[in-house]
């Protein structure tokens, strides 16, 4: 999102730009995979809206039918028996995937496919994680990321059932050493397809690096366990090596002159004010868009 939000900044502004994309298709950690038939958000699993800014492009969003609010309430789950709710800020979920919202914001922007090693010439603006940006270019003051598997998990249609428990929509999984979150992926892309998406924490996630499937045996228990529903009939485990900023920067984005060009920082570890998050990142890019356009007058 940081880095199609840049590039959309600039595109207005009538300046060029090429995107390029490690990934298959551009979305980063807003993955959404086709899966059995359907999109799954296997990366962030909803995003808030705070910023000013941002409200704008989400009523856009609303209005051409590519988000809308999901819940307020989570339910807080605990390894202990714990069983409550908590309300907070409105959640928002995305009918086709949290992905579509990246290629909303790109438009009709061009997005190569390539393995980036090397600073490509001209000016550049570097979204991605720090961890990974530093393989190119000193990051100044890089933020550690925590690993994450997300497991995909899908149930009997005629079996599936989690609506005696307190969270209906997500939850929270606390002080458990193998879980903590779960999505109903169906309540959230409201096509009530019984699949849920679970979130390792950081620690386990950090053993099975090296292969992902090993730890599904593991997820697979906790969630029974936990909810108290029969096994998944199916399962896919998707690995994100740099999933949540463990910190964030004291500034929305940098801008440096790096021989002779300017390289631009973004991303949603570009957080001066709450967590990192999706509108995080649009912030970060929006901002480095117009420290680009400042820099070029």
């Amino acid at each position: 999102m940081a880095g199609a939000a840049c590039a959309a900044a600039l595109t207005d502004a009538g300046v060029a730009v090429r995107v390029l994309d490690r990934g298959r298709a551009p979305g980063g950690r807003m993955a959404s995979p086709e899966l059995r038939g359907r999109r799954v958000d296997v990366g962030a699993g909803y995003f808030t809206v705070r910023d000013e800014g941002f409200d704008a492009v989400v009523q856009r969003w609303q209005a051409a039918g590519l988000a809308r609010e999901w819940t307020d309430t989570f339910g807080v789950l605990g390894a202990d028996g714990e069983r409550r709710t908590s309300t907070g800020p409105m959640r928002w979920a995305t009918p086709g995937g949290l992905r579509s919202l990246v290629r909303e914001v790109l438009g009709d922007i061009d997005v190569t496919t390539v393995d980036v090693d090397d600073l490509p010439d001209g000016d550049v603006v570097i979204a991605m994680p720090d961890p990974q940006a530093a393989r190119v270019i000193s990051v100044p003051d890089p933020v550690d990321y925590e690993p994450v598997i997300a497991v995909v998990c899908e149930f009997d249609a005629q079996t599936a059932s989690w609506a005696d428990l307190p969270f209906v929509d997500a939850a929270f999984v606390n002080d458990h050493p193998d879980i903590s979150f779960v999505a109903d992926d169906g309540a959230r892309r409201g096509d009530h397809a019984p699949v849920l998406v679970v979130h390792t924490t950081g620690d386990r996630a950090a053993r099975h690096l090296d292969d992902p499937d090993s730890v599904v045996p593991l997820v697979v228990e906790a969630v029974t366990g936990v909810l108290g529903v029969d096994a998944p009939v199916w399962t896919h485990a998707h690995r994100w090596t740099f999933a949540k900023p463990s910190g964030q920067h004291d500034e929305s984005s940098r801008l440096a002159t790096v021989d002779g060009r300017l390289v631009g920082f973004a991303g949603d570890q570009w957080c001066p004010q709450g967590s990192p998050r999706v509108e995080s990142a649009w912030r970060s890019g929006t901002d480095l868009a117009a420290a680009i356009l400042a820099a070029r007058s």
